[in-house]
This record gives structure tokens, C-alpha cells and sequence, in this order.
């Protein structure tokens, strides 16, 4: 065994004895999860609990709850593990992570797509009977809806080798329509907004009097993004005037880069924050 396994293996038994202790001998202990009933049915006597703290009125443990908790400590400390180096731990909470993301997907586009939008509008009353009780089933059958229902199964087409070619068709049609729809999108969002939010007066009047402060905000905004169009136009040499201009908006690019990287760094820093609260809080409770 290595020194470095030595080492390793010695402070997982410390932190495992730690542990112990703080769950044998402290006043509070470790993560124990509890719950109350929130409503009862009383036509089918079932009762619905929601999460509670132990000192609450008709406060009952979890053992699931509880074991819910003690896995998500070990897969937050396995993520982290990453940080001393890539192991075994970590690659079990990425494999765990992936997996349960990728079937969390895959059965709420089922129920949200196949069922909701689709299976509702050809079989209504089978729906209403089977997943949907709360569905309107006076409504006739949309049978236009077999034309998604029949390209959905062309998509499936791929696996049989000497037709595979068809399923070739409805993933165009989908790529096609995505693409159409986001182009839409983009440049109401991103082009035709942007514009309409620069149109802006230069000189600001409040209630009739002259706004100092609006007018400097709106000159600031105009120039910036003057300065910025300046710097993308290459029909001639940025020098003298256009230069500092051009100059100019590359700061205000460098800006709002550094900008947009901070508060991506502020949301992944909270991130960390509420693990280390859960870790000390729910877990731990310190």
C-alpha cells in the first residue's frame, strides 16, 4: 500500500469516527428526516405528508426521507472528492447524476409530450380512464394528430437496417421546425429587442424638468454601443478618430464580458453555498 493510500484511507476512518461520535454522543446527532400529514382524503383514506422538523405537532420520522438525505451527503462528498483527484466516488455520483437526469427527461417527455399532447387528443376517453382522470372526454378525437404519432414511429425506423433511411425524413421535419421556431425567437429576442431598447431619448425630461442622470445613462448607452459597432466594421483601418472610438468599444466589450463571467461565478458560488448548507445544516446539523 502506498503512502498515499495510507493517508487516504486514515482520514476516511477519522471522518467515519467523527462521525459516530457526533451521531452517538451529541444532543443532536446526524440527518434524521421528519414529516406531518398534510391533508387526508377521506373517501380513499390516503394521507399526504409534506417535510417537517421534529419538534413540530404530529412530526413523525422518515426512514426514506432520512436515507434520501444520507445519499445526498455522499454523492455532494463524492463530487468533491474531484477535487483531490478523479476516483472511484466521483465517477459513481457521475454516472448516478447522468442517469438519473437522463431518465427524469425521458419520462417527463413522455407524459408531457407522448400523453398530454398527443394520446389525449386521438384516445381522450382511454386517457381519461387510464393517466388523465381530470380531462375533458366530450371532446371528439383530433385525428390530425396522426401525423406526429406517425413520424415519431418513422424515427424508429432506424434500427431496421434496410429502411433506415425513412427515419431520415421526420428528423429533418423536426431540425427543420426547431430551427424555424428558434430563428423566431432569436430575433425578436435578440436582434429586434436590442434595437427597440437603444432607440432612446438624449435628452430625458422628468415631469417637465430636465433628468441629468437618465440623460447621462442614455448618452453612456448610445456611445457604447456606437463604440462597439465601431470596432466590428473592417471596411477601413481603424486609425485617429475611429481608432479611439473602436478602442473604446473594446473596453465596453471587456466589460460586459467580465461582467457576464461574474455573475455566472456569483450563480455557481451560490451553488456551492447550498451544499455547504445542506452538508452543516441538514446532515451534519451543526
Amino acid at each position: 500500500m502506498t503512502r498515499e493510500a495510507k493517508i487516504g484511507y486514515g482520514l476516511l476512518l477519522v471522518g467515519v469516527l467523527l462521525l459516530t461520535a457526533k451521531g452517538l454522543f451529541t444532543e443532536k446527532g446526524l440527518a434524521k428526516a421528519y414529516v406531518k400529514p398534510d391533508r387526508v382524503a377521506a373517501s380513499k383514506e390516503v394521507i399526504t405528508y409534506i417535510g417537517a422538523k421534529a419538534d413540530e405537532p404530529q412530526a413523525v420520522w422518515s426512514p426514506s426521507r432520512t436515507i434520501g438525505v444520507w445519499v445526498a451527503a455522499f454523492l455532494t462528498l463524492a463530487c468533491f472528492s474531484y477535487l483531490y483527484r478523479d476516483n472511484v466516488c466521483y465517477k459513481l455520483a457521475e454516472a448516478v447524476i447522468v442517469g438519473v437526469s437522463a431518465g427524469y427527461t425521458m419520462v417527463v417527455g413522455f407524459w408531457d409530450s407522448i400523453i398530454a399532447q398527443l394520446m389525449v387528443e386521438l384516445t381522450p376517453k382511454l386517457m381519461q380512464s387510464w393517466a388523465l382522470p381530470g380531462i375533458d372526454v366530450n371532446k371528439p378525437p383530433d385525428w390530425t394528430y396522426l401525423v406526429p404519432l406517425i413520424l415519431g414511429g418513422m424515427l424508429f425506423l432506424r434500427f431496421v437496417p434496410k429502411i433506415g433511411w425513412l427515419s431520415q425524413w421526420p428528423l429533418a421535419f423536426v431540425v427543420g421546425t426547431f430551427a424555424g421556431l428558434r430563428l423566431v425567437l432569436f430575433l425578436d429576442a435578440d436582434f429586434v429587442s436590442q434595437i427597440r431598447n437603444t432607440l432612446l431619448p438624449l435628452i430625458v425630461l422628468v415631469d417637465g424638468r430636465f433628468d441629468f442622470w437618465l440623460t447621462l445613462r442614455n448618452w453612456g448607452i448610445i456611445v457604447s454601443l456606437l463604440s462597439c459597432l465601431m470596432y466590428f466594421f473592417f471596411s477601413f483601418e481603424h486609425k485617429g478618430v475611429v481608432g479611439r472610438v473602436a478602442r473604446f468599444g473594446v473596453w465596453v466589450l471587456m466589460i460586459a464580458f467580465g461582467a457576464s463571467f461574474a455573475f455566472t461565478v456569483m450563480g455557481r458560488i451560490t451553488l456551492l453555498t447550498k451544499r455547504f448548507e445542506f452538508l452543516f445544516y441538514e446532515w451534519l446539523r451543526l
